[in-house]
């Protein structure tokens, strides 16, 4: 497969990348400080470039672009260690409401997707079957005491489980939870409440996650849940941004080391520094490699989306895991104090690892007996 991006993209990426060097390096909270959510100033920012709805149709208020330019903004997100919830909301929630087919739902949520005004999480994991697409312990019944959704025309519904791991889902503005109905799995809105979400502590502190306890709690159906597509997506989304992080804390790891002297020399004269820094920019250049496969593939809706997803999961975390242990030895002690950014990298790349599945349980869905 032969990839390059045109000179529309380079010129994205680099737009994108003036914006967020001017906003500076990722915030580094004190330990006990209280969560706090996210920039609404880079995050009216990155609205007013138009980042949000790139991939949304202008029908809807988007841009009309492919998934492709979304992903090359979430690279460089990821390059940075941006906290908003551009990757919950505006990547995978905006494309699995666009993967359900239902226009009436998308006509009434893209469009604040796209501006930035409305922010939607997707309620998926559950704390016994995190991402599966096969099984849900969520259940949903018809509430036949309520009338139908006023803007649908929908019958309501009651749903019962929790949900884990949601991405930004103490700041959503909408939930879309993935319950069972009597036949299939369905994909279901519901308003959040501060009773229904609760704002988890995560290990890495330049994610927001939460968790929601469903308990007879209204919800509207939208549709069967595209579960499949949503993960390759998510899959492909998180490799791109574990490129952008790994790339820029090599490129800082190398630096550091032209710098930090040992017996009067830099440390990256040394035989054996050379030949870790070599070992993880191959590492990283592999995992790009398919890191841009599957955001073509993905983006193309190609029937190699699914491989290429997964692969590219398994790489990049692989490498980004690599790379962020290195930065700590390289940095020497000051990779170890809280007011250098080695440990956020650290702590992104081990809970990136388990985001949307392991790299085992993606290198599972390589084998033909679990294709579907």
């Amino acid at each position: 497969m032969r990839f390059a991006f045109t000179e529309e993209q380079d010129e994205l990426r680099a737009t994108v990348r003036r914006l967020l060097d001017r906003h500076g390096g990722p915030p580094i909270p004190a330990p006990d400080a209280p969560d706090p959510g996210y920039d609404p100033v880079l995050w009216k920012q990155l609205a007013e470039i138009g980042a949000p709805g790139l991939a949304i149709p202008e029908d809807w208020g988007g841009s009309g672009f492919s998934l492709l330019e979304t992903l090359i903004v979430v690279e460089e997100l990821g390059r940075r260690l941006v906290a908003n919830p551009f990757l919950g909301s505006a990547v995978i929630s905006a494309q699995a409401l666009l993967a359900t087919g239902e226009a009436d739902t998308c006509a009434r949520l893209l469009p604040g997707i796209a501006s930035g005004e409305r922010v939607v999480s997707l309620a998926w994991a559950e704390p016994d079957s995190p991402w599966d697409t096969n099984t849900c312990a969520t259940t949903a019944r018809l509430n036949d005491s309520s009338t139908p959704d006023a803007h649908t025309e929908r019958p309501k519904y009651v749903l019962d489980g929790q949900k884990s791991y949601v991405l930004d889902g103490a700041q959503a503005d909408t939930v879309l939870a993935v319950a069972r109905t009597a036949d299939s799995l369905g994909l279901f809105e519901l308003t959040p409440e501060p009773s229904t979400v609760v704002a988890a502590t995560p290990l890495d502190l330049t994610r927001r996650m939460a968790e929601v306890h469903l308990a007879s709690t209204p919800a509207t159906l939208i549709g069967k849940a595209p579960l499949r597509r949503t993960l390759d997506v998510a899959a492909a989304a998180l490799a791109a941004e574990q490129i952008g992080a790994a790339q820029r804390w090599l490129h800082e790891t190398v630096e550091y080391t032209k710098l930090r002297r040992q017996f009067g020399r830099p440390i990256a004269s040394f035989q054996a520094i050379k030949h870790r820094l070599a070992d993880c920019y191959v590492a990283i250049e592999s995992a790009r490699s398919l890191s841009y496969a599957a955001s073509w593939t993905v983006s193309t809706h190609d029937e190699r989306a699914a491989e290429l997803a997964a692969m590219a999961k398994s790489a990049c975390c692989e490498a980004y895991s690599t790379i962020a242990a290195e930065g700590i030895q390289l940095h020497g002690g000051i990779g170890i104090t809280w007011e250098h950014e080695a440990h956020l990298h650290l702590k992104r790349a081990h809970a990136a690892t388990h985001l949307f599945g392991t790299p085992h349980r993606h290198r599972t869905r390589l084998s033909p007996a679990t294709r579907p």
